[in-house]
């Protein structure tokens, strides 16, 4: 009688035990993919998720109707009649724009704060008699709107007499100091690649050339950065954490990959901000040694500054869509220079484009027509519900539908929620693991086949495709090459409201 109870005992432990331990077995994790390639920074990732924002070109250019001053231009000529950062800074956020970058110094040397460096400074103008400071202006107005603040710090400097000296270098490291140090969060530092040439250096009016591969110094200069801005990232021709694209056209290459090698043209081993071939900052390279995501730079106006001549040459807001589709649309991110005119405002028409863009973007995300839609994919990882399908739908950038290692090439099917009628759709990876799709393609539902809508390469960080208008139920992204397991983390399908400008390339 006691064994048939010490053996019920021990049964009935050995099942608490299973019952215990089943759950655990059940929920454990499958290993997630190793990382492939160059990876993203902390900030680096926040640039990508970024995406879009303002350039503020505004100066002493803006009352002397060049693009670049000489360097000896006097500081009296800076009066804006009614300079109004909320209104500029609340116009780029109705245009959809999430941040700001104003040129705190450009080529002339005038600086748009009170600093210590040199007496070329806003204190020597009569705006605000001489108290005025236009960065702590722009970055105070950024933070009441909840948008981000970057600063441009141009390297040439037109004016100073040590420039092309070492001592110019211990000014320049101090400006920037000051600017990372008195504004508050800066999300991105902005440095040219225009460097040396004429000027007026103090009254010497003469030609300056430097060493562009050594001269700044740029590791010890991206060093001020990385301790006094940790989460900034770092534009230059060369990066180091987002490059140039190549053109001032406002738009990128397809595909953009987000690595990139830069080469020098004088000397291809050795590039510097100046110095590289930008050709090939367009399209990056597939096998590129640093993650290095291209920065698409551009002018609402045929140039930098507002010029009064320009003000019918402003791109329309359907201009701008187009624009957003070339740059945001490939994987980099679109910087839109907005200048503000002699008054300190947005000149009116501008407005109307920005506004007006807004109003596209707001009304095309309004409704993500895969909201809802079921499922399939033909390989999920370990088939566990942490790489399940579900995961490109759910808002969330870093969480992803992923294969098995061995699997490169792979299906998903969207069951939409009855008919839809839609002309652009959006993909994402989960770039914190890598860039690792090479080759894609969309195909639609169409009278029970299966019809290519759209094929492509690399997709990172943000890949949009736009065609034109169609109607299905069925959407099918497949993976036709991959050199690593794809990890796709978002699928997006929208309407572009009309009237729809002529897709571009």
């Amino acid at each position: 009688m006691k064994t048939v109870i010490i053996q019920s005992k021990i049964s009935l432990l050995v099942f608490v035990v299973i019952i215990l331990l089943a759950p655990c077995t059940r929920a454990q994790k499958i290993e997630a993919p190793k990382p492939y390639g160059p990876l993203p920074s902390a900030g680096q990732l926040q640039w990508h998720e970024t995406e879009m924002y303002g350039f503020i070109h505004f100066t002493i250019n803006t009352f002397t109707n060049k693009e670049w001053g000489y360097g000896d231009e006097d500081p009296a000529l800076f009066n804006p009649t009614d300079f109004n950062a909320d209104k500029i800074v609340a116009t780029f956020k109705a245009a959809g724009l999430k941040g700001v970058v104003l040129t705190c110094k450009h080529h002339d040397g005038f600086c748009l704060w009170p600093t210590k460096t040199t007496e070329h400074n806003i204190s020597k103008s009569p705006w605000r008699n001489g108290k005025g400071d236009v960065v702590k202006e722009v970055s105070d107005a950024c933070k009441r709107y909840g948008m981000k603040f970057g600063v441009y710090l141009s390297p040439w400097d037109r004016n100073n007499s040590n420039y092309g000296k070492p001592e110019y270098i211990y000014i320049y490291r101090a400006q920037l100091r000051e600017l990372l140090t008195n504004y508050g969060p800066v999300f991105e530092v902005w440095f040219d690649g225009a460097n040396g040439g004429d000027g007026y250096y103090g009254g010497a009016k003469e030609k300056r050339t430097i060493d562009k591969t050594s001269y700044y110094d740029w590791p010890n200069t991206w060093n001020i950065v990385r301790t006094l801005q940790p989460k900034a990232a770092i534009f230059g021709d060369v990066g180091p954490d987002t490059r140039w694209v190549g053109t001032e056209s406002g738009y990128s290459g397809n595909p953009c990959w987000a690595t990139y090698t830069p080469h020098g043209v004088t000397n291809r081993d050795k590039p510097s901000n100046g110095d590289v071939l930008s050709d090939e900052g367009l399209k990056g390279h597939r096998d590129g040694k640093f993650w290095m995501p291209a920065e698409v730079d551009f002018s609402i106006r045929p140039g930098w500054f507002w010029h009064e001549s320009e003000n019918t040459r402003v791109k329309s807001a359907q201009d701008l869509m187009a624009h957003y589709f070339r740059s945001v649309g490939n994987g980099a991110n679109m910087i839109l220079n907005i200048p503000p005119d002699r008054r300190g405002h947005i000149f009116e028409k501008d407005s109307v484009s920005l506004v007006g863009f807004g109003k596209l973007l707001s009304e095309m995300y309004a409704k993500n027509l895969a909201t809802g839609a079921k499922l399939t994919a033909s390989n999920i990882r370990g088939n566990d519900s942490h790489y399940a399908p579900k995961h490109v739908l759910d808002k969330d950038r870093y969480s992803y539908w992923a294969t098995d290692d061995s699997v490169t090439t792979a299906n998903l099917v969207l069951q939409l929620k009855g008919q839809k009628n839609f002309n652009v759709l959006r993909l994402r990876e989960n770039i914190k693991l890598g860039q690792r799709i090479d080759d894609w393609a969309i195909d639609i539902m169409d009278n029970g086949n299966w019809k290519e809508y759209a094929k492509g390469s690399a997709i990172g960080a943000c890949r949009f495709v736009r065609g034109p208008l169609v109607t299905t139920d069925q959407v099918r992204i497949r993976i036709t090459k991959a050199s690593a397991c794809p990890c796709l983390s978002e699928v997006g399908i929208y309407a572009e409201p009309a009237p729809m400008p002529t897709p571009g390339t």
